[in-house]
């Protein structure tokens, strides 16, 4: 569909909602910002920044630090009960966002049902696979929901589904590589439980449409501006006075042209150690000898085989040679005259030498006498029957897309494109002070190529080269959007940008990029946000990656560690994972409103110096990282930071100058002076831990200190900021007893159990904040905090976090 098209789409399907409803609903959820489906409903209010928000995830990563993030399934499951295996849990209210799985290549068949309970209430219990397959219907439509084929690997769930007590998902059988993203609430105010029945049509067609996905803006205006940029020169395109926003940006570059490789969808199958395939062609009996050809995924190096015909071995094939993922190659072997002369028949039979994984055959092509005489589709069983296929020891059957090599011509156009997306900067100023500098085609989705991307809040309409952006972009006295030509070519077209008039709301934050680009630094992970003494959240990423061949880059996980926290708050499986694909994207290239693979160039398709390169973006609107003071979003190039690679990436966040929030008080349990100052009373066996945090594998942050386990309640008192907004208690303990669970009473008011289901017997040290409401805090100067264990509880310090 034309851009044209889609933005007038789109604008008739914001008109037609209801106005007034949602404006009857802005406020709902108070300090939470939108909640449930105004999520999606009202992305207007995006820039609004939460308090008493955190977002959280369960995933099977590996406790120890390794790479097993769920190949055994062994850290799949939080525990088990009748239904099968609890992968998340929270008491409180909160709202899930975003489900992830990926098996079996992304057929997540054998995981059986999914559950999905809600405050007591099962608001899903289907199978899995039909649940992702759209079969349950709306709410869970495409592209609410995806599945291997839609997402490249991986299978998701993006309908948002609050709840204002608790929350439990259960797989009837261990899932292996799952996440789960959930935000949590310090209270219940303005949280209505999600609803299955409501079937939220107008959200699942604006989301198809594309788009800009806001409500209307009244009084909007767009200024254009033609852009003829030489190298180093930079033009103003847009400037704006007063107080607004800005809702859209497009730009048009007509020489940075869209280079499609050809491509071919083969079916195949490997065999392994003690494996072999054999089958029967037709040759020319006046042959003088037979070459045999087959298509191959190269990405499998030093594949070698016997060849035997009619039981004799005559050739072997050769190793291959280690080839770029994505990308088909073809190898031939020659059999002698002796094995072939005077057939019009022979039996072929490979039997497996050595690999670095498997053997694998796509389609074998045989030529006899300078002719053509026969082809095995190798996948197809029509095809395999006619010629007696049979395959023994099989490893793996399934169908690959791969590219072809692009010749000279289109070569140099993916290049002269690439110049120009990650040449051309794209930068803004709001009230006087610049926040975005990043690469054009990143910041659209498109830092490797001129590729589709339909993305929620970005999208490119590559056929006529033109990417645009709906980010809300709120000012208070106004706001600037400059171009500078950073690339050794001259660069034409045109740019227009979207505003209007309005107040920026109190709780606003500004737009803000953070990009960088350059080569990866062995054993640190990559950074996509790492910001301090700011008030914001974390939306998005757009990431450009180049590396070896093998991909094996991919295997990186990201981390998120919230305000200083020492333990991350959200701890991945993988880069694709993240991405929410599967298997190093074993589909093709794909984009949705949430996330996407937009490119997988090869050195023959575009990637330079022999590398495999891949574009990838992951927008986390419902699930946005909220922070009061600090972040740090990284990930991994490889899976303990060992393989070289160069990246670039923008990081989307909103946020405003200035910590929401400060350490007011701090109890360190087992020393006496500590205990005294606090009013502590508890008793319990005091226990010396030197032990570490979980994140980086080689990870120093190791922590000699007492802790105390007790099943006996605990008192104590922190002082607290008096005019608070809600308060953070963040506790230091030992979690290698999982499932750790406490009553909680705050000054004299019982609230929400302080449930924390994770476990980890090898990185034993964990922080985990507990949140209280500001009803309960607001104007006081100290909180009592009385915690009645139901389990055993371990704690060697408790920290308050006043809110402002």
């Amino acid at each position: 569909m034309r851009l044209s098209a889609i933005l007038a789409t789109a604008a008739l399907l914001v008109g037609g909602l209801a106005a007034p409803a949602h404006a009857r609903q802005q406020e709902e959820g108070g300090a939470k910002g939108p909640v449930g489906w105004d999520v999606y409903r009202r992305l207007d209010r995006l820039p609004e920044l939460p308090v008493g928000v955190q977002t959280k995830q369960f995933s099977s990563f590996d406790r120890t630090g390794d790479n097993n993030d769920g190949f055994e399934g062994t850290y799949s499951c939080l525990g088990t009960t009748e239904q099968g295996c609890v992968i998340a849990e929270h008491t409180g209210a909160g709202e899930v966002q975003a489900i992830w799985f990926t098996r079996d290549g992304g057929d997540v068949t054998r995981t059986g049902k999914i559950t999905i309970e809600l405050d007591g209430r099962k608001v899903v219990d289907a199978s899995l696979q039909d649940l992702v397959d759209g079969r349950l219907g709306a709410p869970f439509a495409h592209p609410l929901v995806g599945n291997a084929d839609q997402s490249s690997g991986g299978v998701y769930v993006e309908v948002p589904m609050p709840f204002t007590r608790s929350m439990r998902i259960t797989t009837e059988h261990n899932p292996l590589f799952y996440h789960v993203s959930y935000r949590t609430f310090a209270d219940a105010e303005g949280v209505r439980a999600f609803d299955p029945a409501d079937r939220a049509q107008d959200v699942i067609d604006r989301l198809r449409a594309g788009g800009d996905p806001k409500p209307a803006l009244p009084g909007a205006r767009t200024q254009e501006a033609a852009i003829d940029l030489a190298p180093g020169a930079s033009v103003r395109v847009a400037r704006t006075r007063g107080s607004g926003l800005l809702s859209g940006i497009t730009l048009r570059l007509p020489q940075a042209e869209q280079v499609l490789p050809e491509t071919e969808a083969d079916e195949g199958r490997a065999f392994g150690r003690d494996g072999s395939s054999e089958f029967t062609v037709k040759i020319d009996p006046a042959n003088d000898g037979v070459r045999l050809t087959r298509r191959i995924d190269p990405a499998i190096g030093r594949q070698v085989a016997k060849v035997l015909v009619d039981g004799e071995e005559v050739a072997q094939w050769p190793p291959s040679a280690l080839g770029a993922a994505g990308m088909w190659a073809e190898e031939s072997v020659d059999l002698p005259a002796a094995a072939t002369r005077g057939k019009s028949q022979i039996t072929i039979k490979n039997v497996f030498v050595s690999s670095d994984l498997d053997y694998n055959e796509f389609t074998y092509w045989v030529d006899s006498a300078g002719e053509r005489t026969d082809t095995v589709d190798v996948g197809d069983a029509a095809d395999e029957a006619a010629h007696g296929y049979r395959i023994a020891a099989q490893t793996w059957q399934g169908e690959r897309t791969f590219a072809f090599p692009m010749d000279a011509a289109k070569l140099a156009k993916v290049r002269a494109a690439q110049e120009i997306l990650q040449g051309l900067r794209l930068r803004i100023s709001f009230d006087g002070r610049r926040t975005v500098d990043s690469p054009a085609g990143e910041f659209f989705g498109a830092g490797h190529a001129m590729m589709p991307v339909r993305s929620l809040m970005f999208g490119v309409d590559a056929e006529t080269r033109t990417l645009s952006a709906w980010w809300p972009m709120p000012y208070r006295t106004g706001a600037t959007v400059e171009l500078r030509n950073d690339s050794g070519r001259a660069i034409e077209g045109k740019a227009t940008v979207t505003s209007a008039h309005r107040p920026m709301p109190g709780n606003a934050g500004y737009f803000r990029t953070q990009s960088r680009s350059g080569a990866t630094t062995p054993g640190t992970s990559w950074p996509f946000l790492r910001v301090s003494g700011a008030h914001g959240k974390f939306v998005g990423v757009s990431h450009t990656m180049r590396g070896p061949t093998t991909r094996n880059y991919l295997e990186g996980d990201e981390r998120v560690q919230v305000d200083g926290s020492r333990t991350p708050q959200i701890h991945g499986t993988g880069t694709e994972d993240f991405y929410q694909a599967g298997w190093y994207f074993n589909r093709e290239t794909f984009t949705t409103p949430f996330h996407g693979n937009t490119a997988h160039l090869a050195p023959a398709t575009g990637c330079p110096a022999n590398g495999d390169c891949t574009g990838a973006y992951r927008l986390m609107i419902g699930d946005a990282v909220p922070f009061a003071g600090a972040l740090t979003f990284d990930i991994e190039h490889g899976w303990t930071n060992d393989v070289e690679g160069v990246y670039s990436s923008t990081a989307y966040w909103y946020g405003s100058d200035g910590s929401a929030t400060s350490r007011t008080d701090a109890l360190t349990v087992g020393d006496p002076a500590s205990e005294r100052r606090h009013a502590y009373t508890g008793q319990g066996e005091a226990v010396t831990l030197d032990s570490a945090f979980e994140g980086d594998f080689r990870n120093p942050d190791t922590l000699e200190a007492v802790h105390r386990v007790t099943g006996e309640p605990v008192t104590f008192t922190l002082a607290i900021d008096r005019n608070n907004r809600g308060v953070e208690l963040r506790r230091t303990s030992d979690q290698s007893v999982a499932g750790q669970h406490a009553e909680v009473t705050v000054n004299g008011r019982r609230l929400a159990d302080w449930a924390q289901p994770l476990g980890n017997t090898s990185r034993r040290w964990l922080e985990d904040v507990y949140q209280i409401p500001a009803s309960v805090t607001r104007g006081q100067r100290e909180i009592t905090v009385r915690l009645t264990p139901r389990t055993p509880w371990s704690a060697a310090s408790y920290t308050a976090w006043s809110l402002r």
